[in-house]
């Protein structure tokens, strides 16, 4: 059975909690086949802006070397993976690049921001009922997607987070739209997130948004699951795989279980 998830952090993000090599146990309790780690990415801000929510750019080197040593220790056992979760900031282009070079394997598209940290508010908060910075928000995802550096991109709907189910308005769907296109012509999928599928409560719809993956059917974009997991543990819930299973069969969508990445020593 092929089971691999993508989607992974680390401590290092300021948010997450766990040992990297609990990550990978974890993932062989839950299951796994492959395990790819995507920690949110370091930016170099020019400003000097030190980020809250994700690693410095000096921590970048052990996060790889860590990982290359777990892959060598559970060879074998499952397969591992090295990427960031990553924003397209074209303003720092040249730093994608080099996280690429210094053995970074893969990059899922996580915009976060409509543009640099240092100027742009979350697109997750109340912020994002404004139609224009859904708009914005969109046009960053396919302007990262157009440069055909990203996998897949995580969360598509992160701007519902706090929006009613109600509010899927007509900038919504233009926000699907733009997205949606572009993953197509990137030829990757969207994820359905399981980490906010854990969350959803009564106080907000959140995502995955069912009005964005209803309304998003039509462009016949293929899905991949993502535990979007920020402690060991979650790699453990096999219920909650299942449902992003189903929840997917009963949308519509063809869901990849795997990506092709290669790995770099």
């Amino acid at each position: 059975m092929i089971k691999c998830n993508f989607h992974t952090h680390t401590t290092r993000c300021r948010h997450a909690a766990g040992a990297d090599e609990s990550y990978v146990r974890a993932a062989l309790a839950g299951g796994f086949t492959t395990l790819g780690m995507a920690d949110h990415t370091p930016w170099p801000f020019a400003s000097g802006y030190e980020s809250p929510v994700r690693m410095l750019p000096e921590e970048l080197p052990g996060y790889i070397a860590s990982f290359r040593a777990l892959r060598e220790k559970y060879r074998g056992q499952i397969e591992l993976r090295i990427g960031v979760e990553a924003e397209w900031f074209p303003r720092y282009a040249d730093w994608v690049d080099r996280m690429s070079d210094a053995g970074v394997e893969y990059f899922i598209l996580g915009q976060h921001y409509a543009d640099s940290e240092e100027e742009y508010p979350y697109v997750g908060s109340p912020w994002a009922f404004d139609d224009d910075h859904v708009r914005r928000y969109a046009d960053a995802c396919a302007l990262g997607l157009r440069t055909g550096r990203y996998s897949y991109v995580c969360h598509p709907d992160l701007f519902m987070r706090h929006r009613p189910a109600d509010s899927f308005n007509a900038a919504c769907e233009a926000a699907a739209d733009t997205i949606c296109q572009a993953a197509l012509e990137a030829n990757v999928p969207l994820e359905y997130n399981l980490l906010g599928l854990s969350l959803q409560n009564g106080d907000t719809t959140g995502y995955p948004n069912p009005a964005f993956w209803t309304y998003a059917a039509k462009w016949h974009n293929k899905a991949i699951l993502g535990m979007d997991a920020h402690k060991p543990e979650a790699l453990e819930n096999t219920a909650l795989w299942q449902r992003g299973i189903e929840d997917l069969k009963t949308l519509g969508y063809e869901r990849v279980e795997t990506l092709e990445i290669p790995v770099k020593e």
